[in-house]
């Protein structure tokens, strides 16, 4: 997502009538800024997938760490690497502040509007920093899991670390299951999903950036020109199929065993959207996703 596009968020792009200042870009120090906050609008994706949640701030999680998604809270999980700078926008003309993590190319990958007065004032908490100064106190390089014959984390992590576009290159070394799917598919799923009430999980990606939500579907909708919408638990998820230029369905170990999950890849092989089951759902929500699974066609 650049400054300029699939943002939709005002403040967002820089203005004339805006005040910017660097805060610190790191972990720990990003996470507690970002928990500070009780009512956010957070976004996160591009122009194929994008999903939109409004809430607080879960505690975000990098690369190598523990993950789970609960009800109601944002679920951010970071490549703390790829986080070059954060910034505190504020349009002076309407008031609206909003917190931007930007990459090494200055594409805003994802970014929390902040809706009370309370968490505007907040944000002054922030910690400050200098321009360079994320280059001086580079952040520990995270152990993690080889995706080669990792569970669903390991892959997870593998696409958050450069869109994964080096394990779709050598995916024939995956020792899990794997086949290409025909994206057709994916608007029935969702339908699908809704219709019986059965909760899936939905990750959408930035450069160095997943937002996650899990639950319920609860509405779905589709244009003429291709793109899919689905109102999931407390989020809302966009799909454009016609961006969508590849669609597998890989299965690795998670909570319940082998689970399954259906990865997006965009036309440059970026991996921009994941649909599965995160953590403990239950042996019959599982069992109930992996024979949906299991009837998708091939591609």
């Amino acid at each position: 997502m650049t400054d300029h596009e699939g943002c939709g968020s005002e403040g967002c792009c820089g203005r004339r009538n805006s005040s910017v200042r660097l805060i610190d870009p790191r972990m720990p120090e990003l996470a507690r800024c970002l928990t500070l906050f009780q009512y956010v609008q957070a976004v996160t994706g591009g122009p194929v997938a994008r999903i939109d949640q409004a809430g607080s701030y879960a505690v975000p999680s990098a690369r190598g760490d523990a993950f789970a998604v609960r009800p109601g809270e944002i679920t951010l999980r970071l490549n703390a690497d790829g986080v070059d700078s954060a910034v505190v926008a504020r349009d002076e003309g309407t008031g609206a502040v909003a917190v931007r993590l930007l990459d090494a190319e200055g594409r805003t990958v994802h970014q929390g509007r902040l809706l009370s007065e309370g968490d505007r004032l907040l944000v002054g908490l922030a910690r400050t920093v200098d321009a360079g100064a994320r280059a001086a106190e580079p952040s520990p390089v995270p152990e993690v899991p080889a995706w080669e014959n990792g569970d669903q984390l390991a892959q997870l992590d593998a696409v958050l670390t450069d869109g994964g576009i080096a394990r779709r290159a050598d995916f024939a070394r995956y020792r899990g299951e794997h086949r290409a799917i025909d994206v057709a598919v994916i608007p029935s799923v969702l339908d699908h999903v809704c219709s019986v009430g059965l909760p899936v999980g939905v990750a959408v990606f930035a450069p160095a950036a997943m937002q996650a939500c899990a639950g319920r579907v609860h509405v779905t909708d589709r244009t003429v020109g291709g793109r899919v919408f689905a109102a999931l638990a407390e989020s809302s998820v966009e799909i454009d199929l016609a961006g969508v230029r590849a669609c597998r369905l890989v299965r690795s170990t998670a909570a319940h065993g082998p689970t399954s999950s259906i990865e997006l890849d965009d036309e440059d092989g970026r991996c921009v959207a994941v649909i599965t089951q995160f953590g403990i759902v239950g042996e019959q929500v599982h069992t109930a996703w992996e024979h949906l699974a299991a009837s998708l066609p091939d591609e």
